[in-house]
């Protein structure tokens, strides 16, 4: 919130949610508020701490990356990658879960609102360090661009518009808005700004968690490949673009690698394919849907049994339809069950991937680790089943879950990818698909999947089939979203979801982000 020098008084003023006036609020401001300015200026004086602020401009993308709610749950459980169902009354939370998935939200649901907030607010702050009178220097300049290009890119894709305000502006100045190809051209800027002024890439870094070049890259690729979406067509040298931003992080030395889940183990990546990652806990990646009776020594209380897959998402992969252990011959990426005969006390019976059929754990039995096959609460075998009978009305059993990151690897370990070289490289075999390239573009899948055990060749190439790779590498990853809407097919019908008309394309204008701001329309549909 930016405010005069007011110090010890109570007083009205608009109240900046998302770094934007949404209400009205009353403040006791304080000497110790870090948003009271100094200097000649009542409205804005520059950042005084810029590395504290980009500080915690990161920590902000982290921290939001973490929770299994808000912007991971409007990506993921709006598509036909995960459901979050009810258990009795486990997870019924006034249907917020079941509403993403079926894509019945409204204006007024609350991870709706959080998102719009917390990503408008990344746009302010990052636009507050990259205001002159800041005095950032090049380097700090750079991630802060990328920093607001990250955030504004999710503003662009969820609701179509985008408020901006300087941090100049006074109190009585509504934000301006940004049509979706206004904040195409904006984003495109400060992701070239930034690419300029980062520092050189270095593929086999511990440290990751900041942007070098071939981040800003890649968000650049994955904005300009989506460039059909956000400008209703694909520009002259869009796609064109992509390829060229995909070589040159490769040559920077990034590469795919093989043993597909060892990409994930963290708490620092110095594998090639990772490009940038959080520092985020993975818990809510692997315990939300985990069984209560799923166990880890750092962890006794176990999973909270909430997330699931759809047997559709499932029957993508190459494998026996309902076995899914350990050694079998489904491909790699669908990962396996740790069975009694490979449990040990070292994965702790927690597998990877796709969690089907009984699951197992570690027990001291008079103080003898043993393996044991688990029951439920009520003493009902432990068996993950592929159907599921409705978005309510299912046992603790019902639905596989999902393991990419696994508490094999410790029950809270810390590192959430973000962006990997396997994606960049499907987004340029896209390209070349898009692009007439469809040889090239076959030739590259295949040289993907030949990495991933027990997986075969592909004998042809269409805009489906490449809709279905990239679910199968980068599933819970953050982009099934935008990637269905990409290709069309986010309005269809799924399990649980019915078909529409393709409005939920975007989400609603947040309620009280249009009342506060009459530069707002809401979009179409709600």
């Amino acid at each position: 919130m930016i405010i005069a020098r007011k110090l010890k008084s109570r007083f009205w003023i608009p109240s900046l949610l998302a770094g934007f006036f949404m209400t009205a609020c009353s403040l006791d401001i304080e000497e110790t508020d870090s948003l009271i300015t100094e200097g000649g200026s009542a409205i804005f004086n520059g950042v005084e701490n810029v590395e504290g602020s980009l500080n915690t401009i990161y920590n902000n993308i982290s921290g939001q990356i973490g929770d299994q709610a808000n912007l991971y749950a409007l990506t993921e459980v709006s598509t036909d990658e995960l459901v979050v169902p009810t258990r009795g009354t486990d997870w019924g939370d006034n249907g917020v879960w079941r509403t993403i998935h079926a894509h019945t939200w409204g204006p007024t649901h609350p991870q709706v609102l959080n998102v719009w907030n917390e990503k408008n607010n990344g746009v302010l702050r990052a636009t507050e360090v990259i205001d002159p009178l800041s005095n950032a220097n090049a380097t700090q300049l750079a991630e802060a661009k990328f920093a607001r290009a990250y955030n504004m890119h999710i503003v662009m894709d969820f609701f179509g518009q985008v408020p901006f305000r300087n941090p100049t502006d006074g109190p009585e100045v509504l934000p301006t808005v940004m049509t979706r190809a206004e904040a195409y051209d904006m984003i495109v800027q400060d992701l070239t700004d930034a690419i300029a002024g980062l520092p050189a890439s270095n593929a086999t870094a511990a440290d990751k968690t900041r942007p070098v070049k071939a981040t800003a890259r890649f968000l650049l690729a994955k904005v300009k490949l989506n460039a059909n979406v956000y400008k209703g067509s694909y520009g002259t040298n869009d796609l064109q673009d992509v390829i060229n931003l995909v070589d040159a992080i490769e040559a920077e030395g990034y590469a795919l690698v093989d043993d597909y889940f060892s990409v994930f183990r963290g708490p620092t990546f110095t594998n090639t394919d990772v490009i940038w990652y959080v520092t985020a806990g993975v818990g809510n990646r692997m315990w939300n849907g985990l069984h209560y009776n799923q166990a880890h020594p750092d962890n006794g209380g176990g999973g909270w049994n909430g997330f699931t897959t759809l047997a559709e998402f499932y029957d993508k992969f190459e494998g026996p339809p309902t076995v899914n252990t350990i050694g079998g011959p489904q491909e790699e990426r669908r990962g396996y069950v740790h069975t009694l005969a490979s449990t040990n006390a070292t994965n702790l019976g927690f597998g990877y991937g796709f969690q089907l059929g009984q699951m197992y754990g570690w027990r001291t039995i008079e103080g003898v680790p043993q393996a044991v096959a688990l029951n439920d609460r009520v003493g009902n075998p432990l068996i993950f089943t592929k159907d599921l009978p409705g978005l309510v009305g299912n046992n603790e059993r019902t639905g596989i879950r999902l393991l990419k990151y696994s508490p094999a690897n410790g029950a809270f370990t810390g590192g959430v990818v973000m962006a990997r070289f396997a994606d960049a490289y499907l987004m340029r075999a896209e390209a070349k698909l898009r692009s007439g390239n469809s040889a090239g573009a076959l030739t590259d899948v295949n040289a993907l999947r030949a990495l991933r055990d027990n997986t075969s060749p592909l004998g042809s190439i269409t805009e489906a089939i490449m809709l279905d790779e990239r679910g199968r590498e980068l599933y819970t990853e953050g982009w099934r979203r935008m990637d269905m809407i990409r290709f069309g097919v986010f309005k269809n019908a799924w399990q649980f979801k019915e078909a529409g008309d393709g409005h939920t394309d975007l989400f609603p204008i947040p309620a009280s982000a249009l009342l506060s701001n009459p530069n707002l329309v809401q979009n179409p549909g709600y």
